[in-house]
This record gives structure tokens, C-alpha cells and sequence, in this order.
């Protein structure tokens, strides 16, 4: 199964909401960490999600935005739209190196009617921790953020349900990225990692901005899986000619674009992502660097969705 972690800004949520369907049937797993604090566009998504009968964590205690010192608004949120009691939400707790084996019991012993999901992403006492969660019966979600949870700390929770993410995407100025490079081969190797799932921070990475700065450089992402090697999962990188200042980011989009549907690489799927990008560059329109993300990000999970179906 596979288990994308988005951050809920607001083309994140707008890709959820406009694949919905999609996730639903292709049993992807969303995991969401709220960062703003207007959370009318949060509750709309995971309404949608439940609509189409998708299963998805929310985290409850956000280390990103708006939300990560008042995390009892959004839970008030969602426990008043009927949101997190539901029976396909698991609750999400980021386990990182500020939190206690006492704050973990505390919410443990909240939340336990209900599916738990626990982010390890940079706790380290795994045996105090397995000792603390078999005092509970609870039906329990491990999801190891691979760069903050080593493999010694995994080995811990092998008998219970494991999931590994990786980021695949290198975080750099858009005029550093080479033409392509690989991504993960997480969807074909989970299982010899001895897990259960896969994720990934999609074309976002694990990094945190409220804002990407200005673009010097505009690069348009997409993942593409390799038949010829195994059906390992690589990212092509369509960077814009111009690279020596912020303007004209219009302009310098259609650059990349220009590269992007004149790519012939067989490899390529042809989503419904990629068929947009291709109505893009035939008017010749822009249509905002966040709207390329989500556009990027819908592509991947329409490649792992058709992958894995």
C-alpha cells in the first residue's frame, strides 16, 4: 500500500479533493499534516475523502505552520465535524525528539477507540515505547520516516503493521537540478525491508517553506518508472533556459514546458497530469507556480496508483 505525506497548503488539498476517486480505488493511503490555521479547506477535503470512501491519518499534532503550538484548535475542528472518530481516520501522532513517553501515553490513552497511526521521526527509545504500546489494544500504524528512524530503531516494531517513507526528491534552486536523477525504488523493495507499505514526500520533499522565494529558474518535476531497469522510479527535472533573475516566471515556465512535451522518452506516463501540462503549452498559458505543483504532484500519484493497479 502506498502512503503519500502531504502537508495541507492549499494545492495539497486541492489534489486530494480532485483525486479522491482515484486514491479510493487504488487503496493510497494518504498521511496529512495540517499547517493552516483557516481549516475550512482541510475539513472540506477529508469530507470529500470520506465521501469516496477513502482511509487516511490526519496528524493531530502538527510540527509544521500554523497549527504546531495549538494543536487542540484543529483537534476541536475535526472532532466537531465528525472527522475523527471516523471509522476510516486513523489518528496521527508524530513521534519526534521533543516528545515524552508521557505525552505518547497521554494521547494514547485519548484516542483508544480509534485506529492509531505513530510518525517516527526522530524519537529513540523504541524498547520503552514497545513496552508502553503493549499495555494498549489498539490497532496500530507504523510509519517510519526512513532518514529519522534507522533501521536498528524499525527493527522494534517488526510484528506490528510497518511502513517506510522516503524522501526521493533533493531538495535544491531550481537552476541546480540536473536533467534526471533517481527517485525511490521504495514501491518495488518495501517488502524486502520487511514492510508493509511505502510512502514518499511526493515532488515536495520532507523540508518545510511557507514559500519557495523567488524563482530564478522555473522547474516543472516528474517522476517517471523505468521498465528497461527493473521498474525503478526516476524524476526528470524540465528546468527553464533563462536562470539569472526572478522575472518573468510566465515566460520561463513555457521554457520548461516547451522541454516537457517534447520529451519522447517512452517511459513517460501519459496521466491525466501530464495530458494538462500538454493543453498548458498548446494555449500558451501559465497558470501559477502552484498550480504546476499540484498538476506535478498528481502526476506521481497517478503513476504509483497505475503501478501498483
Amino acid at each position: 500500500m502506498y502512503y503519500p505525506y502531504f502537508r495541507g497548503k492549499q494545492n495539497e488539498l486541492i489534489m486530494l479533493r480532485e483525486n479522491a476517486e482515484l486514491i479510493a480505488a487504488s487503496n493510497i493511503h494518504p498521511i496529512i499534516e495540517p499547517v493552516k490555521n483557516n481549516l475550512n479547506p482541510l475539513v472540506k477535503s477529508l469530507q470529500l475523502l470520506l465521501a469516496e470512501n477513502c482511509e487516511f491519518s490526519i496528524i493531530i499534532n502538527p510540527k509544521c505552520g500554523d497549527l504546531q503550538d495549538n494543536p487542540s484548535l484543529l483537534i476541536n475542528e475535526l472532532t466537531n465535524e465528525e472527522i475523527l472518530f471516523h471509522e476510516n481516520v486513523s489518528v496521527a501522532l508524530i513521534l519526534d525528539e521533543e516528545i515524552t513517553l508521557d505525552d505518547i501515553k497521554g494521547y494514547l490513552q485519548l484516542y483508544q477507540n480509534v485506529k492509531i497511526t505513530l510518525i517516527h521521526y526522530g524519537f529513540s527509545q523504541s524498547k520503552p515505547l514497545k513496552s508502553l504500546l503493549e499495555q494498549f489494544n489498539i490497532d496500530l500504524t507504523h510509519i517510519f520516516i526512513e532518514e529519522f528512524a534507522q533501521k536498528r530503531y524499525r527493527k522494534a516494531f517488526q510484528d506490528d503493521f510497518r511502513v517506510l517513507v522516503r524522501d526521493g526528491f533533493k531538495k535544491r534552486p531550481n537552476r541546480e537540478h540536473p536533467s534526471k536523477e533517481h527517485f525511490s525504488d521504495l514501491h518495488i523493495m518495501y517488502e524486502d525491508e520487511g514492510m508493509d507499505g511505502f510512502g514518499d514526500f511526493l515532488i515536495n520533499g520532507d523540508e518545510y517553506s511557507e514559500s519557495g522565494g523567488p524563482a530564478y529558474a522555473v522547474a516543472i518535476h516528474l517522476t517517471y518508472i523505468d521498465i528497461e531497469d527493473d521498474d525503478d522510479m526516476f524524476i526528470k527535472h524540465y528546468v527553464s533556459d533563462r536562470k539569472d533573475s526572478p522575472a518573468d516566471p510566465g515566460g520561463k515556465f513555457l521554457e520548461a514546458l516547451e522541454k516537457l512535451v517534447n520529451d519522447s522518452d517512452p517511459n513517460i506516463f501519459h496521466s491525466n497530469a501530464h495530458r494538462e501540462f500538454k493543453k498548458l503549452a498548446e494555449r500558451q498559458h501559465f497558470p501559477g507556480l502552484g498550480y504546476v505543483k499540484k498538476l506535478s504532484m498528481q502526476h506521481h500519484v497517478e503513476l504509483i496508483a497505475d503501478f501498483l493497479n
